[in-house]
């Protein structure tokens, strides 16, 4: 009884959950998350304005195919219904297909709106010739014969995968991601204080939201560019791209009103003669 393997089993998560309660404890002093520095700096009196981002896993792109995915898997089930029979496996695995692929295209390339007009006037371009020629049916025959078959098990295992994938990057991103403020951004590259700290007159930043297909998703990029060429630029995909360049506008505002008035104080307006007199 205590020696079956389900007994080992059994041994062996409450060993792993010891472990991890064991660990918290001993590093709760000593870890610094993102979720701690954003506490800090939003209980910081001096400072109205900042932003705290993080860089997003490329994967995070494929939540359509992990819903479709999951869909899939649910049309697999319905699918054995006497009355539901028109879903074939063929069909679902078209419709799963056709997200992956969007997704991919997503994930590799940078799609602006140029690129997809340029794309679709090509594709309509093509079908226009193939049917002077009388070549469409033949053409779309070719398709006809590509087919992704899976059973429900294997999509939930391939949502499960990137599903998994995505969460070790959230683990990963509470100890790595940037925090910017009007009067630097500090790097943080640990689950300890280990980082760097950059004065705000020593980079630049830039919001990309050039992809389209990623806007779409509310994906976009926060570019940091330091003025030290030694030190490479860094690129963060972040989520809810719109509020983040909004915040990141105010940093920026604030930042220009601060240099102003440090202008003003060390030249001061000269005085004209008449003020003079």
């Amino acid at each position: 009884m205590w020696t079956t393997n389900q007994a080992v089993a059994v041994y062996i998560a409450v060993a792993v959950v010891i472990a991890a309660v064991v660990g918290a404890l001993i590093l709760r002093k000593t870890v610094r998350t993102r979720l701690a520095t954003e506490r800090q700096i939003r209980d910081d009196p001096d400072i109205n304005e900042w932003l705290v981002v993080f860089d997003w896993t490329n994967k995070i792109l494929y939540v359509p195919t992990i819903v479709m995915s999951l869909v899939a898997a649910l049309l697999m089930l319905l699918g054995k219904v006497s009355w539901l029979d028109w879903i074939t496996p063929g069909l679902v695995g078209g419709l799963w297909f056709t997200v992956f692929f969007i997704n991919f295209l997503i994930e590799e390339y940078e799609l602006n709106i140029k690129v997809i007009l340029i794309g679709l006037l090509c594709a309509a371009l093509i079908l226009l010739w193939l049917h002077l020629v009388g070549w469409v049916r033949p053409f779309l025959s070719v398709f006809h014969h590509i087919s992704v078959r899976l059973n429900a098990g294997g999509y939930l295992v391939l949502a499960v995968l990137v599903i998994v994938v995505i969460a070790f990057s959230s683990i990963r991103v509470l100890f790595f991601y940037v925090a910017i403020t009007p009067n630097f951004v500090n790097i943080q590259e640990g689950p300890t204080e280990t980082g760097t700290h950059v004065a705000q007159e020593d980079y630049n930043s830039r919001i990309d939201t050039r992809d389209f297909l990623e806007r779409l998703m509310g994906f976009g990029r926060i570019l940091i560019i330091f003025k030290d060429q030694k030190r490479a630029p860094l690129s963060l995909l972040v989520w809810r791209i719109k509020q983040r360049a909004t915040s990141l506008e105010a940093i920026r505002g604030t930042i220009s009103v601060e240099q102003r008035i440090r202008y003003d104080v060390t030249h001061p307006p000269m005085k004209t003669d008449n003020e003079e007199a």
